[in-house]
């Protein structure tokens, strides 16, 4: 995914069936909202008909999904960008809702096989993920996240839990309306145990979130909880010191986190 400041053109919103409305950019985008219809831009055509077809598919209690749109002659990618149903809400800092959701998602993801894709992706992410589980090294900037991966590193131990098909990227993905129930509007594939996606969560909302200490203790019944922590914090690390856009303030964040997880 990419972010841009440009709306879908034209002919891509009519192919899905969009009005002659003004698109309005959604939040600071990447998606654009036409009337009830929600545009994305994507670099990867087969992740973007797998995320589509996925959650056309999957049904979460108390779970509201954007399903995706089919363009008028069926392709879930025209020109670049991929539709679904518009899905109001917001994102709020209501992070055990928020880890209650990824848990009660990734039940419902239990059994999907591996999208192919996955053995192939070599964007940032992916360098970082097989980094933080010890399957292949990455260049990591030592003064952005490379010099502390190393130390936590130290304290890494294999997981004894299942993977499977998981969102790996929530934060900030879920949205709240109210009272009516969460929200999501896509899926960030990875093949990792549904713990480690709490777990990334967790991380997230210290180090950037503003959440509470006592966060990663509330959820400390989790299997194999202070490893999955490590873990977690070990990718984030890693995503950090690899991402071009990363700085001297949001390594502050991690490092902050790094010191509420290796408490717990």
């Amino acid at each position: 995914m990419v972010v841009t400041a440009s709306p879908p053109p034209q002919h891509v919103r009519s192919a899905f069936g969009a009005k002659e409305s003004v698109p309005e950019l959604i939040g600071t985008g990447p998606r654009w909202r036409c009337d009830d219809i929600a545009l994305r831009p994507v670099t990867n055509p087969a992740e973007a008909s797998w995320v589509a077809q996925t959650l056309g598919e999957l049904n979460v209690p108390d779970l509201r999904i954007g399903r995706p749109l089919r363009s008028s002659d069926g392709r879930y990618v025209v020109g670049g960008w991929v539709a679904s149903r518009f899905v109001a809400g917001r994102h709020e800092p209501r992070y055990d809702e928020v880890i209650a959701t990824s848990l009660r998602l990734h039940k419902a993801t239990a059994d999907l096989p591996v999208p192919r894709f996955l053995a192939t992706r070599a964007d940032v992410f992916a360098m970082a993920d097989r980094a933080a589980a010890g399957i292949e090294p990455a260049p990591l900037n030592p003064s952005l996240g490379g010099r502390l991966f190393d130390v936590i590193s130290g304290s890494r131990k294999p997981l004894g839990l299942r993977n499977q098909v998981v969102h790996g990227d929530l934060f900030g993905n879920v949205l709240f309306d109210g009272d009516a129930a969460p929200g999501i509007v896509d899926f960030t594939a990875f093949h990792r145990p549904p713990e480690w996606a709490a777990g990334v969560l967790v991380v997230d909302a210290l180090a950037w979130g503003g959440a509470d200490e006592g966060l990663p203790k509330r959820w400390a019944h989790l299997p194999e909880w202070h490893q999955v922590l490590v873990h977690a914090l070990l990718y984030r690390l890693a995503v950090h010191a690899l991402h071009p856009h990363s700085t001297e303030q949001s390594m502050r964040g991690l490092e902050r986190a790094a010191g509420q997880v290796t408490a717990v």
